[in-house]
């Protein structure tokens, strides 16, 4: 296959990382320009009138939009096959603009049951508030999603791998299920990233990230970005969505998130590979009680992941016997993997959910998710997995 210069949708996947969305100011600079600006100034009263009444495409406010901003949307659009991306300030506007921007009092959302601790805040408390009926279901159980979706839902909202026992749910089932039902599917692939699965091809409408974790990759900077191909809902929803309520994504941020950009496969494929080993040496370890991870055949959805997704995920959950005193001694005698609630840094990072990203969920909740006082999330980064391997064997040593 000859490549086509002139049409960026010809090129390959790397090359639109590195190419794709580039604007070059008059000086022909080879880094993509920062724009940090708030406004833009007009030839004439005559041009700045035709820019607000839309007649005049030019940009107007950074609010809006950015040249710095309109790089990394093009650029993630291309890299994840939709027509259309939108930055917002983080990953958690991103959700919250790809549901709010659509719904109104008496609408109906379906969701996984399995979910970051804010993503659940926004599904079981926020929507509610404003007159949302919100249902929540197993995300594995499509028996459950075929009865919830038997009457007409607006949306449909699901992780997968989910946060932070790497569930899988089936896209296309739940998809097609969702459409008959009326609803839009919105689907949050951060923990699969765009190089591992690619959602909207299986029959999702929208997808958001939180382009702080792996697209960044190494903990400098927050953002998000809301990518689909759904013209209406882009124009009537989430345009004047982001344009009213101003969850702008900075333009030095933007920039930040390009550069991360460049490098992203390379940095997914080799924490997928040491994750990869790393669960296995988690699995056969004489401590651990139970190793999740979508690699290793013994996963619930194993083969869904398998087809759904090319790597088991950079993300390992594992669950050690002790409970929270020994899960905390295995914590702090770690030296290389940090303690934070981050994930996707190039540095491992490790976490205890029941007492930070779900800590607010009742017992019975976390006892429902598989989140127990031994439950840690992994994070695996770009470290030589033999160091992580006897770091982690040295903390599990010292929890004995």
């Amino acid at each position: 296959m000859t490549t086509n210069k002139t049409d960026p949708k010809s090129w390959r996947e790397a090359t639109r990382l590195v190419r794709g969305g580039v604007q070059r100011s008059p000086f022909e600079e080879t880094s993509e320009a920062i724009f940090m600006t708030s406004g833009f100034v007009y030839p004439s009263a005559e041009e700045a009138e035709l820019a607000f009444k839309g007649d005049k495409k030019r940009y107007i406010y950074s609010r809006y939009a950015n040249p710095t901003l309109t790089m990394f949307e093009q650029r993630m659009a291309l890299f994840e096959g939709a027509a259309h991306a939108v930055s917002t300030s983080s990953g958690m506007s991103a959700v919250f603009a790809s549901l709010a921007s659509q719904l109104k009092a008496g609408d109906r959302v379906v969701a996984s049951r399995a979910l970051f601790g804010s993503c659940l805040f926004i599904i079981a408390d926020i929507l509610p508030r404003f007159g949302i009926e919100t249902e929540l279901v197993d995300g594995t159980d499509l028996a459950a999603w075929e009865k919830a979706l038997a009457k007409p839902a607006k949306a449909v909202f699901l992780e997968t791998p989910s946060n932070p026992c790497l569930e899988i749910i089936d896209i296309a089932h739940v998809s097609e299920l969702a459409h008959a039902a009326g609803a839009r599917v919105v689907v949050d692939n951060v923990f699969a990233t765009p190089v591992l699965q690619k959602p909207l091809p299986m029959g999702a409408d929208i997808v958001v990230y939180s382009a702080t974790k792996h697209i960044d990759g190494q903990g400098r900077t927050l953002g998000g970005v809301v990518l689909t191909n759904d013209q209406a809902f882009l124009d009537d929803c989430l345009t004047p969505w982001m344009r009213h309520t101003g969850p702008a994504l900075s333009p030095f941020n933007a920039w930040v998130l390009l550069k991360g950009l460049e490098t992203l496969p390379l940095r997914v494929r080799q924490q997928t590979d040491n994750a990869g080993k790393i669960a296995k040496f988690l699995a056969g370890h004489r401590n651990i009680r139970k190793a999740i991870y979508p690699g290793l055949p013994d996963h619930p959805q194993h083969n869904l992941a398998l087809n759904q997704m090319d790597g088991g995920s950079t993300l390992i959950a594992f669950e050690i016997d002790g409970g929270k005193s020994a899960e905390f001694k295995f914590l702090n005698a770690l030296s290389i993997i940090d303690i934070s609630n981050n994930l996707g840094d190039s540095k491992s990072l490790i976490t205890h959910p029941s007492t930070t990203t779900h800590q607010r969920l009742s017992v019975e909740e976390k006892a429902t998710l598989g989140i127990t006082d031994g439950l840690v999330r992994l994070s695996v980064g770009l470290e030589d997995p033999d160091d992580i391997t006897e770091d982690l064997d040295r903390a599990l040593a010292a929890a004995d």
